[in-house]
């Protein structure tokens, strides 16, 4: 699929994603897709499930399905479509984060990313999943349970700027917590932070949480963040936005294809910035499961 003139598209939107980005975006979106050729039909979304279904059906109708919206509902619909063959993910960007369209290389503007939605390359590309719940992006737990939930519920007019806002308030009551985890039969036991099982490289809008992971390598990248004060992890913190966090002695990077995790308190687990699940859980690597459109 690397021509315009018979590509047929299905976009969905989530009009509330980014504070109302989506739907501020979206006329734009539909003109310029239009412009460049395309049939475009347009849903919007009413919850996470109607996605799902919306995204099913139009895949099963032949379309490419256009996620306009943020990481969760791409998250949501990648996991719809993995379930039919020979469909195709559209990646337009307009959430907060959006950290799957700037790892992948596709324009932050969701008009731009039209572009890539006629013109772009379908590439396979792997997913995680919990379960029977995909992710497209990173699933993690410990304090980024505490920081995802404050983020969650933090005003949108923060924009970007929820993901700091929840790191800090999280930081306030945090106490650390003892993990045991085990990637691909080989097991860690530690107590600290968190535990993360990342498919990309990034989320958070704009961190780069696991600097060496790839969509097409077949495996999760494992970041488990150890023993470290509250002050050493807020100075820290940081160059999580360079990927240099790593260096640091008390954060550990492993590789595999399945990951199972274990807290001693339950934490829910977060991915694409919605909850997936809750501990004891296992994820596992699910190789080229989707195709999506790439520059």
């Amino acid at each position: 699929m690397t021509g315009s003139a018979a590509r047929a598209v299905a976009l969905v939107v989530n009009p509330s994603a980014g504070g109302g980005r989506a739907a501020k975006a979206l006329p734009l979106v539909q003109a310029r897709l239009r412009a460049l050729g395309l049939e475009v039909q347009t849903d919007a979304t009413r919850d996470l499930d109607h996605a799902r279904t919306l995204a099913s059906e139009a895949a099963r109708a032949g379309r490419v399905v256009a996620a306009l919206g943020g990481d969760g509902l791409l998250g949501c619909v990648a996991g719809a479509l993995r379930e039919v063959p020979g469909a195709v993910l559209g990646v337009l960007p307009g959430g907060r984060g959006n950290d799957f369209a700037r790892m992948a290389g596709i324009p932050l503007d969701p008009e731009a990313a039209c572009d890539v939605i006629a013109r772009g390359r379908a590439r396979p590309i792997d997913l995680g999943a919990a379960g029977e719940r995909a992710f497209i992006g990173i699933a993690s737990l410990g304090f980024d349970s505490d920081a995802n939930r404050i983020a969650n519920e933090a005003p949108s007019q923060l924009g970007r700027l929820v993901y700091p806002y929840g790191l800090l308030r999280a930081l306030v009551a945090w106490k650390p917590a003892g993990f045991g985890v085990e990637v691909d039969g080989e097991r860690v036991a530690f107590r600290g932070w968190s535990v993360a099982a990342a498919n990309s490289q990034g989320f958070g809008g704009g961190m780069i949480l696991a600097p060496e992971a790839r969509l097409d390598d077949g495996a999760l990248d494992v970041v488990l963040i150890e023993g470290l004060s509250k002050w050493e992890y807020l100075r820290t913190a940081p160059r999580v936005f360079n990927g240099t966090h790593v260096r640091n002695p008390a954060v550990r990077v492993l590789r595999g294809a399945e990951v199972h995790v274990e807290s001693d308190r339950p934490f829910v687990v977060y991915a694409d910035g919605d909850p997936i699940g809750e501990t004891p859980i296992t994820l596992r690597a699910l190789p080229a499961a989707l195709r999506v459109l790439m520059p």
